[in-house]
This record gives C-alpha cells, sequence and structure tokens, in this order.
C-alpha cells in the first residue's frame, strides 16, 4: 500500500459505520413503509453507538454529528487555495496554533472559485484570482485522522491580487512558506504532500488536475 491508502481502510470499524449511517439515511430518505423507517432508524442508532463505542465521544455528539442530516448521503466540499508570492506559499495560522491553506466548508449559493475567494478573504484578508483546478481529492485517502462523513478537497491555484492581513475569528496571522521550511500543519485540513503538489502545480502551466 502507498502513503495514500485510505484511512478508513485502516480502520474497517469506521468504514462499517458510515457504510450502516449512508444505508440508513437513503432508506430513511425514500421510503414510505413505517416499520421501514423504525428498522432505518434504528440502523442509524447502531452506527451511531459504533463511533461513540470506538471513539469515547458521547453518544449525542455523535449523534448531531453523524446523523443530522436528511436526504440522500453525498460528501461535503471544502476548498483549499494555494496562492504564492515569491516563490513561497500563503498558509494562515490557525488558533490551535497549526498553520493550513485557507479554505473552509463551500456555502450555499457558493462556486468553488467564488468560495475560494470568499475564503482568504475571510482568513487571510487577501484578494485573490482563482485561475486553475489543481486537484479534486478524497480526504481519507489523504488526511488524517479518518472522518466519519465524506469529503471532497478542491485545491484551486490562485493568482494574489492585494490586501492585508486582519486578525478575525479563526485565524491569528499569515504567512509565507517555502516547501522545505514549512510550519506544524493541521493535517486534518492539508498535508505536506497536498501543498507540495500545490507547488508542483504551480510550476508547471501544463499541470493536469489530480483526482481521487
Amino acid at each position: 500500500m502507498d502513503e495514500h491508502t485510505s484511512s478508513v481502510l485502516r480502520e474497517p470499524w469506521l468504514s462499517w459505520a458510515m457504510e450502516l449511517q449512508s444505508i440508513a439515511q437513503n432508506g430513511l430518505a425514500y421510503t414510505e413503509n413505517e416499520y421501514d423507517i423504525e428498522r432505518y432508524e434504528r440502523i442509524r442508532q447502531i452506527a451511531a453507538e459504533m463511533m461513540s463505542f470506538k471513539t469515547g465521544i458521547p453518544i449525542e455528539k455523535v449523534t448531531s454529528l453523524f446523523c443530522n442530516e436528511t436526504g440522500y448521503q453525498t460528501p461535503k466540499m471544502d476548498t483549499r487555495a494555494a496562492v504564492f508570492q515569491n516563490g513561497q506559499i500563503l498558509l494562515v495560522h490557525e488558533k490551535n496554533g497549526t498553520w493550513a491553506l485557507p479554505g473552509g466548508w463551500m456555502d450555499v449559493l457558493e462556486s468553488v472559485a467564488s468560495n475560494t475567494r470568499k475564503e482568504v478573504r475571510e482568513e487571510a484578508g487577501l484578494e485573490v484570482l482563482p485561475r486553475r483546478l489543481i486537484a479534486l481529492q478524497d480526504r481519507n485517502k489523504h488526511n488524517t485522522p479518518p472522518y466519519a462523513y465524506g469529503i471532497c478537497k478542491a485545491f484551486v491555484l490562485c493568482d494574489l491580487i492585494g490586501g492585508a492581513f486582519h486578525e478575525n475569528i479563526e485565524t491569528s496571522e499569515i504567512g509565507w512558506f517555502s516547501l522545505d521550511e514549512l510550519p506544524k500543519l493541521a493535517e486534518e485540513k492539508c498535508t505536506a504532500a497536498q501543498i507540495a503538489m500545490c507547488f508542483e502545480a504551480a510550476a508547471d502551466e501544463n499541470w493536469q488536475p489530480l483526482f481521487d
């Protein structure tokens, strides 16, 4: 197995719980039979109990995070901006002391490009122009720890237009880093390998977006 082997594959109980939750949510979305509704709700509860038992997280919190949606189960979308200046990449300093590419959940009414611009503006105070898609990745194949729901991460190469940092509720400062001098990263959001991928994409005008 290579370095991109899925974290979920290394934690089979997690993939089982995720599959049970997905089956239950999809069943609840389509069935009208009251007995099937009861069965699917119990399957969903079992999935939450598995998560709580293995992680030690209270069942109430697992239920609110893991079993709080309706409709057909689909992955969430996260956008990450790769912004360069003088051969260095932009990172934002998280309130917990780690660093990450600016980004976050894609909001309703936002596209990949507009959400990327918004997140850089909110977290770094900078204005950027999204230029190229670097990669679209399954988070649980590349980041740790594994999450109990699917996430697609879009990495977007951006041109810097202007702006200045202002402290906000999410970040305390910004910094520009070379690949061989990266600070402690928030690896649940971006890894050194993903940042290296962004450096490669920025240096290659013929870069083809990666996926999976």
